[in-house]
């Protein structure tokens, strides 16, 4: 049997859609589950998900085999995608804390040139987010899904001018030029 021309066409456009993504595995764990003739074995997956436009999710699955794992984390990161507003296309607009259970970061606002500073999970989510320039340090725990889940409470807070603006009801310029003067006056009083 034929499927329809229309059919077709919108299993093209989500060939397209998940194409356009890059996904990343952040951690593979093996847990067991213990039954009456022993320990059956599975694994868990962590996958970040990201257009490298600006668009970040992650996902967690769980399945007796690896492939299977990752297959359905990568469903459900692109289920749990984010949008974060990204100054120039390349890094945060503001300083700003996340944290989630024991694990706490720090995200900075970097100058051009300096590059990912971040360890382990915090840095697949900037790859895959498409940030080119961050510096970022994980205070307190190691473990990847708290770390990951912080730096997402992170995003989460970063706010544009524009949404800012809109908020205040004010012109973007005029909030804009608020920040350079009291640059200026700060630059003044170190002179």
């Amino acid at each position: 049997m034929a499927r329809e021309p229309h059919q077709r066409d919108r299993s093209r456009d989500r060939d397209d859609r998940d194409n356009e993504f890059v996904d990343k595995l952040v951690h593979i764990n093996r847990v067991a589950k213990v039954v009456k003739g022993g320990r059956r074995f599975g694994f868990a997956a962590l996958v970040i998900v990201g257009d490298q436009k600006g668009r970040v999710g992650f996902g967690h699955g769980k399945a007796r085999e690896v492939p299977e794992a990752i297959r359905k984390a990568t469903e459900s990161a692109k289920r749990s995608l984010i949008r974060v507003p990204l100054r120039e296309g390349r890094t945060l607009h503001h300083d700003v804390h996340g944290r989630h259970g024991a694990g706490k970061v720090f995200l900075r606002a970097a100058p051009p040139g300096t590059g990912v500073i971040a360890g382990g999970p915090m840095r697949a989510v900037f790859e895959t987010l498409g940030m080119q320039d961050v510096v970022a340090k994980s205070l307190g725990t190691s473990n990847p899904y708290n770390m990951v889940r912080a730096t997402f409470d992170a995003l989460k807070h970063q706010d544009s001018p524009r949404s800012v603006a809109s908020r205040r009801n004010i012109k973007v310029s005029t909030l804009q030029g608020r920040r350079r003067e009291g640059a200026d006056a700060t630059d003044a009083s170190a002179d």
